[in-house]
């Protein structure tokens, strides 16, 4: 694997970070700017990022998990309220089903992702305003319901919205579409752990840019807070840990398209349990930099954690992740014996 850019995928990668650092929101009271939010949705929309995983016309996706990853971590470095990845695992998953995706699409995740399509579940990273369909798995049969009859959910993130889907719901048959294989679902949710991996990279990289600016300007007695000892080991650490979690995800999102289905799913599982907790240390040590003020509704660093800890969970975190790859590797249901 070499994990050098492709002059494409460093223009992407410098294209997604421009965007998003000029029509993202840069305060916690820019969250609440409807405009701005729209113009940002407007502009991922126009470029055409939401059809990443679209059918390139001979089954495979017009681009790979390397370049959807790079939009989802330059949107993850700037808290960016728009949604990215739930569409574009709605439109892989159809793709998969050999079926032209739905405009403005999520995924239903139920409480058992191959069980019953009636039992509901939660819709993760929707654009409320634009959903028009749902897609639920149905012992992997791909199915639609009917999105009126969900309720937005009050979660933690604050940049990305999720809803409620009742159980008891009808579905509805996708004409054309195939069943799913078991391949096709592990690369799926490969593809579901490398996004949510490469979104965790980037509220790391972006709460840090944030708290050593911080840290540059604060003084006390005199002198700014980044010239202390203990601030310095804190933010080299944290440094250590996102150069860290950018290497195993950039592995996690190579592994998408260019391994077995069984191994690109253990490659996402191991960078979504390594970015799961260094995301959370990496966000709480940039709460504990910025001191006092750390802990008020108007520091921005409560954004970047509150993200970071919905992609935690979105697709399962570390504890999941790692009983699953002890049970895959070493064969354990319960523990070592």
């Amino acid at each position: 694997m070499d994990t050098r850019d492709t002059p494409e995928q460093a223009e992407l990668r410098r294209a997604a970070r421009q965007l998003a650092r000029e029509l993202g929101p840069s305060t916690v009271a820019d969250l609440d700017d409807a405009t701005r939010a729209k113009r940002l949705a407007a502009a991922v929309r126009d470029a055409g990022w939401l059809e990443l995983r679209h059918d390139a016309g001979d089954g495979s996706p017009l681009a790979s998990g390397v370049e959807t990853a790079i939009v989802a971590d330059a949107l993850g470095g700037a808290v960016a309220d728009v949604a990215f990845s739930g569409p574009i695992l709605a439109a892989d998953l159809a793709r998969r089903a050999g079926v032209p995706p739905a405009e403005d699409a999520v995924v239903v995740f139920a409480p058992s992702l191959l069980g019953p399509a009636s039992d509901g579940g939660v819709a993760v990273d929707i654009d409320t305003e634009h959903v028009d369909t749902m897609y639920v798995l149905d012992h992997l049969r791909l199915a639609t319901t009917n999105p009126s009859d969900t309720e937005q959910l009050e979660g933690a993130d604050l940049t990305r919205a999720t809803c409620e889907v009742p159980a008891g719901l009808p579905v509805a048959d996708i004409a054309g579409a195939r069943m799913l294989t078991d391949d096709d679902l592990k690369q799926w949710t490969a593809l579901g752990l490398a996004l949510t991996s490469a979104d965790l990279v980037g509220v790391m990289r972006g709460v840090l840019d944030v708290t050593v600016a911080y840290a540059s300007e604060r003084k006390q007695f005199g002198v700014a807070v980044g010239s202390f000892q203990a601030v310095q080991h804190l933010l080299a650490d944290a440094h250590c840990l996102m150069e860290g979690s950018l290497s195993v995800a950039l592995h996690a999102s190579w592994a998408v398209d260019e391994l077995p289905p069984d191994e690109a799913l253990a490659a996402g599982r191991v960078a979504k349990a390594y970015c799961a907790r260094a995301a959370r240390t990496v966000c709480e040590d940039a709460v504990q930099v910025h001191g006092g003020i750390g802990n008020t509704w108007d520091c921005v660093a409560n954004v970047y954690l509150r993200r970071a800890l919905l992609s935690s969970q979105w697709f399962g975190d570390d504890g999941v992740q790692l009983r699953e790859l002890q049970r895959t590797r070493l064969g354990a249901a319960d523990g070592l014996s």
